[in-house]
C-alpha cells in the first residue's frame, strides 16, 4: 500500500505540478520556533561556504568538543561528492575531524589504506585531519527496542567524539532510494562490518558474506531507521544535521560511475530532526519545476525509500511534519 501512495504522489508531481504541503513557499520566510509536534528546517539556495555556516548558526545548537564531522569522500572515479572547498570553512570554523568507515563492498574505499589514499586525492586531507573509525575495529551501540537490530556496529574510534555534525549530500542511491541524513549517520558511521549488519537486517555481520545474505527491501530500509536511531540515542543533543542537495544524481557518492544529474540544484538545508530533513529534501524534488525530477522520483520510489522515513517516524527518531524556513528573504 505504501508504494502505490509513493507512486501516486509521484504521478500526481509530474502530471498536476503537486507540491507537498510540508513544502512551503520559498519566497516566505517564517521565524517560529520548534514545536512539540513540528520541527525546523532552515534552508538557503545559496550553495557556497557562506551560506553552510549561516545555516548552522540558524539552528542554535553549538558544536563543541571533539568534533566528527561525517562527510562521503567518494569513491575514486566519481565526481558529485561535496567538494572540500565548499565545506572547509564549515570544518574550520568548528575544528572538525572529517570522520569515514571503510565500506562493505570492493572498492576503493574497502580497506584503511586505501580509504585515506582516497580521501588525500579528493582533497579532503589538505582541510582537516581524516579518520577512519573503524581501522581499529569497532565497538557496539544498542538499538533501543529495535524490530531488526538488537544494536548499530560502528567504528571504534567513533565513541571518542562529543560531538557529531551528519554532513551529508542528498541524492540518489541504487539500494535506498536517496541518500541523505538517515543513510550518512547510520551505513556511514557503521563499520564495514556494520555496514553489512544493517543490509542483512541483523543476520550477519561481514562483509564477505554479504550478497548471498541481503535483506528483504523494507527490512534493509527499516535496519537504516534503527542504527541512525542508535546513533541519535549515543549523541543526544550533541549532533546536528546539515544536507546539500545539489549535482542531484539518480546515483550515490559510493558509485564509481554514477550517473550525471538530470535535475538543478536546490541548495542547502539544515535541521536538528535527521527525517523531518530528508523528508524536506525529497519535497522540494518533487515539487521542483524541474522536468528532470522524474528520475529521481522514480529511483526514490522503486526503492521504496519513503519506507525508511516512515518507520524513523514510527521508532521516534524524528518527524515528517515540519517547518521549512527560507533563509534567502
Amino acid at each position: 500500500m505504501n508504494r502505490l501512495i509513493g507512486s501516486a504522489v509521484a504521478v500526481a508531481a509530474l502530471i498536476f505540478g503537486y507540491q507537498h504541503p510540508n513544502a512551503q513557499n520559498l519566497s516566505k520566510t517564517d521565524n517560529m520556533t520548534q514545536s512539540h509536534d513540528s520541527s525546523i528546517v532552515y534552508m538557503t539556495t545559496e550553495i557556497s561556504p557562506e551560506a553552510i555556516i549561516k545555516l548552522y548558526k540558524a539552528l542554535g545548537r553549538e558544536v563543541k568538543g571533539k568534533v566528527a564531522i561525517k562527510i562521503s569522500t567518494g569513491e575514486p572515479g566519481g565526481h558529485n561528492y561535496l567538494q572540500p572547498s565548499l565545506i572547509a570553512d564549515f570544518v574550520k570554523l568548528t575544528d572538525g575531524t572529517i570522520v569515514e568507515c571503510n565500506t562493505a563492498y570492493d572498492g576503493r574505499r574497502s580497506t584503511t589504506e586505501e580509504h585515506r589514499r582516497a580521501a588525500e586525492e579528493h582533497g579532503f586531507t589538505k582541510i582537516a585531519e581524516v579518520d577512519i573509525m573503524d581501522a581499529d575495529g569497532e565497538v557496539k551501540l544498542p538499538v533501543k527496542g529495535g524490530k531488526h537490530l538488537q544494536f548499530d556496529i560502528v567504528g571504534s574510534h567513533y565513541p571518542n567524539y562529543d560531538f557529531t555534525v551528519i554532513l551529508s549530500h542528498f541524492k540518489g542511491h541504487a539500494m535506498g532510494g536517496f541518500g541523505g541524513a538517515v543513510k550518512n549517520m547510520s551505513i556511514g558511521i557503521a563499520s564495514a562490518g556494520g555496514k553489512s549488519h544493517i543490509h542483512s537486517a541483523g543476520k550477519i555481520d561481514s562483509p564477505e558474506t554479504l550478497w548471498t545474505n541481503l535483506a528483504e527491501q523494507d527490512d534493509f530500509l527499516e535496519s537504516m531507521a534503527e542504527a541512525a536511531k542508535a546513533v541519535a540515542d549515543h549523541c543526544g543533543d550533541n549532533i546536528i544535521y546539515i544536507s546539500v542537495a545539489n549535482k542531484l544524481s539518480v546515483d550515490c557518492d559510493c558509485d564509481s560511475n554514477p550517473a550525471d544529474p538530470e535535475m538543478h540544484d536546490i541548495g542547502i538545508l539544515a535541521s536538528l530532526d535527521p527525517i523531518a530533513l530528508d523528508k524536506a529534501c525529497t519535497d522540494l524534488v518533487r515539487s521542483s519545476d524541474d522536468h528532470g525530477k522524474i528520475h529521481l522520483i522514480e529511483r526514490i520510489d522503486s526503492r521504496h525509500g519513503m519506507h525508511t522515513l516512515d518507520y524513523g517516524e514510527k521508532i521516534g527518531l524524528g518527524s515528517q511534519t515540519y517547518k521549512l524556513v527560507n533563509l534567502d528573504k
